[in-house]
This record gives structure tokens, sequence and C-alpha cells, in this order.
């Protein structure tokens, strides 16, 4: 396992944030079907990079698994509805990282999130020189 670029990663962390603000800022940056999904899709897929950014020597599958947890975590901590943590989901902070109301498709896209950053750390960080390739 090649490890990861802590600087780089930290800044995909900030990439994929401002995406995601921009896609509920703007809804028409993403098809409408998809509704809110590519939102919630970036915010696991920030997970993922900034558990890679903690861990920059962790296998991929580990720091899948991490932000697996820690997206479903979240999403099912939805479901206790008491004063005080609602009150700090009544923050914009809060409500954009714990959420608010929970919703089981928000589960599939956290998984596509998820997805999408495995799939980006086999093609760049696991490519490997050409067996021929000489130099």
């Amino acid at each position: 396992m090649k490890r990861r670029h802590v600087l780089a990663y930290a800044a995909a962390v900030l990439a994929v944030i401002g995406i995601g603000l921009a896609s509920r800022r703007w809804p028409g940056m993403f098809p409408a079907a998809l509704g809110k999904y590519p939102g919630d899709a970036l915010w696991a897929l920030m997970v993922f990079v900034g558990c890679g950014m903690l861990r920059p020597r962790a296998p991929s599958w580990r720091v899948a698994a991490t932000a697996l947890a820690i997206s479903f975590a979240v999403e099912f901590s939805q479901l206790y509805q008491a004063p005080w943590i609602n009150a700090i989901r009544g923050t914009v902070l809060g409500h954009l990282v714990l959420g608010s109301t929970f919703n089981v498709p928000d589960l599939f896209a956290y998984v596509i999130g998820v997805a999408v950053g495995l799939l980006a750390e086999r093609v760049f960080l696991h490519r490997r020189a050409p067996a021929n390739a000489t130099t």
C-alpha cells in the first residue's frame, strides 16, 4: 500500500466540502431526479477522504469500513431526538455534520460516496508502473 499524501487528502477534503455545500446551495448542479442524495454521497466521500488523511498508511478497505461506520452511525443517531442534540442540529454546523432526520435512502448514498472514494484510490493511489517500463 502506498502512503497517502496528507496534504493532498486535506485539499481533497476541502474540495469535497466545497462541492457538497455548492450542491445544496445550487441544486441544479446535479440532475433534479437525484434530489439531495449527491450531497449525502459527497458527505460520505468527505468522511472517507478525511479518514484516509488521518490514517495515511491504512489499507483502503479499512478506511472505507471506518467511513461507512461513521456515516451510518451519524445517520442512525438521527433516530435519537433529545432536546440537547436537536439544539446542536439546529445550528448550521450541527445540521451539516449531524443531519436531522433518519432516512434509509441516505445509507445507500453513503455507500456510493465511499465507493467513489475507493475507486479514486484504486485509480490514483494504487497505480503501478507498467512492467516493461524502463527509466
